[in-house]
Order: structure tokens, then C-alpha cells, then sequence
């Protein structure tokens, strides 16, 4: 049996690191329902690369992650989701961001891993190439902004 996970990117972790940040407690919700309901929380090691640009890896909850390395698989699937958000790279209007190479690799382990049924992000800006590939192909996965607190995506009650 296949247990659910969800793949964690950079933004989530310098929210969760940092209980000063305005989704900080939108991240340790996150973090506390998906210990409650044994959805295997995962980082990448490309994640694991941007937050040591900043941050020391020892800071991050290694002991509740599962580490994904970057893989074949997920080379070949980051062609396929590099080459749809190149071509519409017009269309996105990103901000600040001349290349999006990282957003694809993530999304690409997202959608090769069985497991990973979710990807967690604040980045709006991943938002819009995740909705651009999901026009363009079927991500398995689904994206759930931190900005919408866990009750909220997960239809719970907050009691």
C-alpha cells in the first residue's frame, strides 16, 4: 500500500523556520496535520540546495522528511514541463524571473514520485507555471498555496 506524501518546497521551509513570518502559522499547521494524518512529508534535494544558500541544513526537520534526490525519471519529466513553460514564457508574466529551471525540476519529481499526491508552495510564481502545465498536460499532483490555511484545503473545521 501506497501511503500519500506531499513534496515541500523552499518557500514552505523558510516559513516554517522562521516563526516570525506572516505564514508561519499556516506552515506549522501544515507541518502538524500532515504528522497527524501520516502523509510522509518530502524535500528535494534541490530544496535542500536553495535553502543553504541562506540557512544551514541542520535547521531543517530532516528526522520528519524524506530526502528526494533529483533523478533519470524526473530529468526527463523536467524536459517535458521546461520545454511547455519556455514556450510560454510570454503568457506567464512572471516577476523577477528570467529562468525557471528549479520550479520544473520540483514539479517534475512531484509527478514522477508515486507517493506525492500534493506539492506545498508559497510561490505564487510557481502557481502560475504549475496552472500553465496543468492547461498543457495532467500533473498528478495537486498545488496547495500556503497562504490558504490546512483546514481551509482540507475541509476540516477549526475548532
Amino acid at each position: 500500500m501506497t501511503h500519500k506524501a506531499v513534496l515541500l518546497d523552499t518557500s514552505f521551509f523558510l516559513r516554517f523556520l522562521n516563526d516570525n513570518d506572516p505564514l508561519f502559522k499556516n506552515a506549522d499547521g501544515y507541518f502538524r496535520y500532515f504528522l497527524q494524518k501520516e502523509i510522509t512529508m518530502m524535500i528535494s534535494t534541490i530544496s535542500i540546495a536553495e535553502y543553504c544558500v541562506g540557512g544551514d541544513v541542520h535547521e531543517l526537520p530532516l528526522r520528519n522528511l524524506q530526502i528526494v534526490p533529483f533523478n533519470l525519471d524526473h530529468s526527463k519529466r523536467t524536459g517535458e514541463f521546461a520545454k511547455i513553460v519556455f514556450q510560454n514564457k510570454v503568457k506567464l508574466k512572471l516577476k523577477e524571473r528570467n529562468i525557471i529551471p528549479n520550479d520544473t525540476k520540483l514539479f517534475a519529481q512531484a509527478d514522477c514520485e508515486k507517493a506525492v499526491e500534493f506539492y506545498l508552495s508559497s510561490d505564487t510564481e510557481s502557481n502560475k507555471i504549475y496552472n500553465l502545465l496543468r492547461q498543457e498536460t495532467t500533473p498528478k499532483f495537486q498545488f496547495i498555496d500556503l497562504n490558504t490555511p490546512h483546514n481551509e484545503t482540507f475541509g476540516l473545521l477549526d475548532l
